[in-house]
């Protein structure tokens, strides 16, 4: 199978890449460039562990084809901290206890991020929405929402939130 040459953006950072027509984003952010942040879980869109953002949206990326992030503006876990110090969203997190095993979290940061991109002061109810593609098998989600509304409150007072 010949491979493809894509380029893109990467947490802020442009990328050329040879991807076979069959790798899934996932397994390029993973393999190819080691930001294993993002995680394998169900590979068929159902838990949202492998939430990333491409161009600003919430997308499984085991269900997109690498070729197709040709162009694109993709962000992962990764971005919400560049520099090495926790994003808000990160720290009200870890501050309301919202994580337990941890693997759902880097989807749940992700959609987070999105949400609160789109709409910086959230409902409950949209919160859920926002969320709704992620699961969680260890917290019952109260204190991933606690977290959420919490975060909300600081995203607006900084660039992006991130």
């Amino acid at each position: 199978m010949a491979n493809h040459t894509i380029t893109f953006t990467v947490n802020g950072a442009l990328e050329r890449v040879d991807v076979p027509a069959n790798l899934t984003l996932l397994q390029m952010l993973r393999d190819k460039l080691a930001l294993t942040g993002t995680k394998n879980g169900c590979e068929a869109g159902e838990c949202g562990a492998c939430t990333v953002l491409v161009d600003g949206e919430p997308t499984n990326s085991c269900m997109m084809l690498a070729v197709e992030a040709d162009g694109r503006e993709i962000m992962t876990v990764e971005g919400l901290a560049p520099e090495g110090q926790l994003s808000p969203i990160q720290q009200a997190f870890v501050d309301h206890n919202a994580v337990q095993c941890g693997f759902c979290t880097p989807g749940m940061l992700v959609s987070t991020y999105g949400l609160l991109r789109r709409n910086p002061n959230p409902t409950e109810e949209e919160i859920k929405e926002a969320l709704v593609g992620n699961l969680c098998r260890c917290t019952g989600y109260v204190r991933i929402i606690q977290a959420v509304q919490a975060a909300a409150t600081q995203f607006a007072g900084t660039e992006g939130g991130a």
